[in-house]
């Protein structure tokens, strides 16, 4: 994997991070020690990006991953990017207060072992935070006092990004795969004249781009592609893409004859992302350690040629977009 900046940090990031949500919470059980292991396989492959937040049960992604890397001899240079807002309860624009993220803030850095935050990203705030510039404030202030080194904003849609660069963050964690191209239309040249790094999030669909689901295939209660199928817990966006499974299911086995030979289609789903310069980092979960080597090895496939490009264009615009494009 070639790295690629980080923004402004100085930081040098390999584009196939690690999306930690998996190994927290709400996709189904999974064992410490398999959260353990498939951190530790990621790392072993050369990742050095890791994507987490203080909601993902409650603290156990955030601790997960700080024992992860103290076995490993500390943080070294691996870069941990957590998230804060979402223990709001109500989730609400009045809620984004400083003392509540600074609150928040606290808490990550006792769970992850660290004494300043690499980033703190705001976790999908209700639109009207992003025209809170006194929040925004409070964060530069906490990077004053030694608790963030940076922050940036994990938004729901392309308008929310582009209001967000009005202030200055580092980087923007969006939606960004086959099944959700906007940010291509609307976020990407903006992002990249003015030197926001782009954190490609749900980077295979919740799974949809692995190409192994079926119109039959079962989730467990406590995962979220069973209870928020229709945006019941949190946004619908963020489960398929908002793509209705069936539908989802069709664009995949139009778009499986065009995976080349030897690659499996959730490599070449994540190289897709790669193709897309402004991207930084994408960031796909994993349970377990197969799929953490195979999300790792996605950065050394060939690029995809202009015709598969404009195959997997034509595939998102006759099918996908009309679902999506204008809602996100």
């Amino acid at each position: 994997m070639h790295p690629r900046p980080f923004s402004r940090t100085g930081w040098q990031v390999n584009p196939i991070g690690f999306g930690a949500w998996a190994i927290g919470a709400d996709w189904g059980a999974v064992s410490d020690r398999d959260a353990e292991a498939a951190l530790n396989a990621a790392l072993d492959k050369g990742v050095n990006f890791i994507d987490t937040a203080d909601v993902y049960g409650m603290g156990r992604s955030e601790k997960l991953i700080a024992r992860v890397l103290k076995s490993r001899g500390g943080k070294k240079d691996i870069v941990v990017a957590t998230k804060a807002g979402r223990k709001l309860s109500p989730h609400v624009a009045e809620g984004y207060t400083v003392p509540a993220i600074t609150g928040f803030v606290e808490q990550s850095l006792k769970n992850l072992e660290v004494d300043a935050l690499d980033v703190l990203q705001l976790h999908c705030p209700p639109t009207p935070v992003y025209s809170n510039a006194a929040l925004f404030d409070g964060l530069e202030k906490l990077v004053q006092a030694g608790k963030l080194k940076y922050y940036g904003v994990s938004v729901q849609d392309v308008d929310e990004a582009v209001k967000a660069m009005d202030y200055p963050i580092v980087s923007i964690q969006i939606i960004f795969n086959m099944l959700r191209q906007k940010p291509i239309d609307k976020l990407f040249d903006l992002a990249k004249k003015k030197n926001v790094a782009i954190i490609a999030r749900v980077p295979l669909a919740s799974g949809l781009l692995t190409g192994k689901m079926k119109p039959d295939t079962k989730f467990g209660q406590d995962d979220h592609r069973n209870y928020n199928i229709h945006g019941e817990a949190f946004d619908v966006g963020e489960t398929f893409s908002g793509v209705p499974y069936d539908i989802g299911l069709a664009a995949v086995e139009k778009l499986r004859p065009l995976v080349p030979g030897g690659a499996t289609m959730a490599a070449w789903a994540l190289r897709w992302i790669l193709m897309h310069d402004a991207v930084t980092v994408a960031i796909p979960g994993a349970k377990n350690v197969a799929q953490a080597e195979s999300n790792a090895a996605a950065g050394d496939l060939q690029a995809l040629t202009p015709e598969q490009m404009a195959a997997v264009r034509q595939i998102y615009d006759s099918d996908i977009r009309p679902l999506v494009h204008h809602r996100w």
